[in-house]
């Protein structure tokens, strides 16, 4: 472990690992420091030279990205003589940005407009007409939209590609005033990841095709999730936003930052899956594949659970740990048996060595914690001596309808599937991220979601319908 010593940055005493990078203390002390060209992901680059700091003892501003920390060193971020400096670097990254903030996608994301704001510089020095133009709306692959024009050169985006994907399909071309980030020739940007690329520009360069001028952003609402993807529970930002008269929808996925789990990125099917949680959504309740309300469902379902003897329990690993725990609990009063058997929810193509693996499900980790058994003996031997089968969010019958045949079938879903047609009873439940629940990854670490999903008519969750059978159960009474 490194050495602790002794630094004070504005005036402040503070501890810091002897040789670390300067920036990074500033940016785990949330001490504002410009800056482009650095990522903690990527390292120092030191070409943007936003990052400028005073040191005592030094002749002129160094940059913080690549200065390394010493004892007793004294640090300014703020001050005349280096804010002038930090304006002087800015009025050059300025001299050929197009002006079109409010055309942007990028308005309110915006490194180099919030710093433009800071600095004040709303009188330009510069003649329009004398700009260097580039190529705008130039469409890389993979869902990545480049306005050339727009880009600082912080080469964050050629960077990611070099030593993250190690697909190098980025690069800067053309020399001066005149340099690019662009494609190789033959080679768009095509790789499993390439998205991330839209979240470290730190400018409007690189956006989302998938969300360009869907939404402005400060019109959205965030909060924080875990993809469910897969087992990794890659941790993120779900955007969204509830219209007047409308049901809230979720806009987009971004990554958020967990070192634990998968650090500052996300695969791009995961980002895109936002758009699965609208579509098809199971919304009105069955009995027999007729209509009917939620009462009346609930009240079948109770009539099933206290007259059939032999009940098997078939639970989805995207579960929480709440609602297994629940349902668990419910089997034990009833007697009844559990399964988590769900070999359908592995993927061997979808696994690489970064962050995607081959269980596409978001809590398996939860059926060892609480003793819930997926063997497939276990379901077969299970299965076969049950008369009432009650499925949840477990999409494994859709493909095997013939083992539901001559039993009674329960089923509830967020989302519609054949397994519902199967059904006596199917209830529609809340989706995962309309839920507050903990989920464990594949390497044991426990995460927990507290959605804030506001839907006009939300659907009831698993741990409510749960409660309302133990209760009906325990008082013996519809």
């Amino acid at each position: 472990m490194s050495e602790m010593v002794e630094i004070t940055v504005n005036g402040a005493q503070m501890q810091a690992s002897q040789g670390s990078l300067l920036i990074d203390k500033l940016l785990d002390e949330n001490i504002h420091i410009p800056h482009f060209c650095y990522h903690q992901a990527l390292g120092k680059d030191g070409n943007c030279r936003m990052c400028m700091v005073e040191i005592e003892g030094q002749k002129r501003p160094q940059i913080a990205c690549d200065t390394p920390i010493k004892n007793g060193m004294i640090v300014r971020t703020k001050g005349e003589n280096i804010e002038k400096v930090r304006r002087d670097i800015l009025e050059l990254e300025l001299i050929n940005h197009p002006i079109d903030c409010p055309t942007c996608d990028q308005a309110g994301e915006c490194k180099l407009q919030d710093y433009y704001m800071e600095s004040g510089f709303y009188d330009s020095r510069v003649n329009t007409d004398t700009k260097v133009t580039a190529r705008k709306r130039v469409d890389l692959g993979s869902n990545v939209m480049l306005d050339q024009e727009r880009c600082v050169l912080c080469t964050r985006c050629v960077r990611f590609c070099s030593q993250i994907t190690k697909t190098n399909e980025l690069g800067v071309i053309n020399r001066a005033n005149h340099s690019v980030i662009g494609t190789f020739p033959g080679k768009p940007l095509d790789n499993p990841y390439a998205m991330n690329v839209i979240d470290i520009c730190p400018v409007g360069a690189l956006t989302n095709k998938d969300f360009r001028f869907k939404q402005r952003v400060w019109f959205l609402e965030t909060f924080d999730a875990i993809c469910n993807g897969c087992s990794k529970g890659c941790n993120i930002y779900v955007d969204h936003r509830k219209e007047k008269y409308k049901d809230d929808q979720i806009f987009r996925f971004r990554p958020r930052v967990n070192n634990k789990v998968n650090g500052h990125f996300m695969c791009d099917e995961g980002r895109l899956s936002y758009e699965k949680e609208a579509n098809n959504r199971f919304t009105t309740a069955l009995i027999n594949n007729e209509e009917t309300n939620f009462s009346n469902t609930i009240t079948n379902m109770f009539k099933e659970l206290t007259t059939q003897k032999n009940i098997l329990f078939v639970l989805s690993p995207n579960l929480s740990l709440e609602e297994i725990q629940n349902v668990n609990n419910l089997a034990k009063k009833l007697e009844a048996k559990v399964s988590g058997y769900s070999p359908d929810t592995f993927d061997e193509n979808f696994k690489d060595d970064y962050l995607k693996t081959n269980d596409r499900t978001s809590n398996r980790a939860a059926f060892k914690e609480l003793e819930i058994n997926d063997d497939e003996k276990y379901f077969n031997d299970n299965l076969n001596t049950s008369t009432l089968v009650i499925i949840v969010d477990n999409k494994y019958f859709d493909e095997n309808s013939d083992l539901l045949k001559d039993k009674k079938v329960i089923s509830l879903f967020s989302h519609n599937c054949k397994t519902i047609e199967n059904s006596d009873i199917a209830i529609p439940i809340s989706s995962f991220y309309e839920k507050s629940g903990t989920y464990i990854n594949i390497n044991g670490t426990k995460q927990k979601v507290i959605s804030k999903i506001n839907k006009n008519n939300p659907m009831e969750s698993i741990t409510t319908i749960i409660e309302h059978l133990k209760s009906m159960i325990e008082k013996g009474t519809l």
